[in-house]
């Protein structure tokens, strides 16, 4: 594909930030265990330290990134991009240095306070530099390699953690953050808000480079704001198109499943199954693994043949799927199975990120991708509130009935909600506004 050589050096800096970033995600828990409660292996402070800290980053997503990514559309994609880059270093380096109590703390703080900005915004800044360097008809692949290679990064930081002891895997880590930051710097090119794919005749042909209108339906203009975006004007965005309310839907209850999926899960496979850290680093690596391959390969192949709306049922039909058979898991290798199911499912995010930068101009793309990814912040934050509580109840001995993947089965049917929203999807509505 053309437009992937114009997004190598994208591609490269998304590897280079996940990979650093993940690194310590693998080690963090024994860190965490170490500075707050050595020698013991249950730290009540370290569970609701954890819990404040996904709970503040979200809240500060939901805000900050529709911000980012508005002000994006007006200042450049790569000025914007490198905030999260920078600010990833300082918690990276503050562990590089030391990890006992006051060091981590440290990291605590700093790593709270940065993550409002750089978990959110990196993604949502690269999918609108994806959006202005590619022509709409090919953009849905776009996105599926996009998210691929950041799958690539986490495979790769995941296996480098494994053979690494502590100490060195946060150094690593840390250096690794400065050379992304450097990186971008040097070698990113700046976008001119979209209009670079509307270069060519072939391009300036495609419905992005024209002024919006169809007989179903407006696409939102947004004129040019001189101050950050506010909650009304986000909400009147997303209530004014039908493909953007309903991708928002989608979104959410996607989101909330897949949060609640990912928190009860491990607790689940310990309780019943007495997973080790080695069987949950198998288990993380198989869906890296399949993620990415389908990415780079299953997804640009399904795209051209089924269009992104049907893709997206199939890819939430998978999401159901897997949630529902981790929650009757039977057998140690079942949830491995289920694992597989990934090479699917992953392709739910790429999907409505397509549909909707379709629907809105080249200098819109950074508002868009920011209102949909702050929804999906709302739902980390709600998530774990919901299936936090749940999932303590069905593994007590408290719960009336033997079903310890019963809080699985309800995140599957969040996820079910989100199938449901998708296929009363109009065709019309993800195909592009024309003039």
């Amino acid at each position: 594909m053309e437009e992937l050589a114009e997004l190598g050096h994208l591609l490269v800096f998304a590897f280079l930030f996940f990979f650093s970033n993940f690194m310590v995600g693998s080690v963090i828990t024994d860190v965490t265990m170490e500075a707050l409660c050595p020698g013991r292996d249950a730290c009540s402070l370290a569970i609701y330290l954890t819990g404040v800290q996904q709970a503040v980053t979200g809240l500060g997503a939901l805000v900050l990134t529709p911000v980012v990514g508005n002000l994006s559309d007006r200042y450049g994609r790569k000025a914007l991009l490198a905030l999260p880059a920078t600010a990833s270093i300082v918690p990276l380096g503050i562990l590089a240095y030391g990890r006992t109590r006051g060091y981590f703390y440290a990291y605590y703080v700093t790593k709270t306070l940065t993550s409002t900005v750089c978990e959110g915004s990196m993604m949502c800044l690269s999918l609108a530099y994806v959006a202005d360097r590619v022509p709409e008809g090919r953009r849905a692949v776009a996105f599926g390699v996009f998210t691929g290679v950041c799958s690539a990064g986490f495979v790769a930081s995941t296996i480098a953690a494994r053979f690494l002891p502590v100490s060195t895997t946060c150094q690593v880590s840390a250096v690794a953050a400065v050379v992304t930051a450097v990186y971008m710097k040097a070698f990113l090119q700046e976008t001119d808000g979209g209009a670079s794919s509307c270069k060519s005749d072939e391009e300036a042909s495609q419905p992005l480079c024209l002024p919006s209108s169809s007989s179903e339906e407006l696409s939102p203009r947004l004129p040019p704001l001189r101050k950050a975006p506010s909650l009304s004007e986000i909400a009147t965005l997303l209530t004014s198109s039908s493909t953007f309310s309903t991708a928002a839907v989608v979104t959410f209850f996607h989101g909330l499943g897949e949060a609640g999926l990912l928190n009860a899960l491990l607790y689940f496979l310990k309780a019943k199954f007495h997973y080790s850290k080695n069987q949950y680093a198998n288990l993380l690596l198989i869906i890296g693994i399949i993620g990415s391959f389908s990415q780079l390969t299953v997804m640009p192949a399904l795209v051209p043949k089924l269009g992104e709306q049907k893709l997206l049922i199939i890819a939430l039909i998978a999401s159901c799927g897997h949630a529902f058979l981790y929650s009757i898991a039977w057998s140690f290798w079942v949830p491995y199975l289920a694992a597989s199911f990934v090479i699917l499912s992953i392709s739910v995010t790429p999907c409505i990120r397509s549909i909707i930068s379709k629907k809105v101009g080249p200098f819109e793309q950074g508002m868009v991708q920011g209102c949909i990814t702050g929804i999906s912040s709302t739902a980390n934050v709600i998530s774990p509130l919901i299936f936090t509580p749940l999932t303590a109840w069905c593994l007590s001995e408290a719960t009336p009935f033997y079903l310890k993947g019963f809080s699985l089965a309800c995140a599957g049917f969040a996820m079910l909600v989100a199938l449901v929203t998708s296929i009363s999807m109009r065709p019309a509505e993800v195909q592009p506004d024309r003039k």
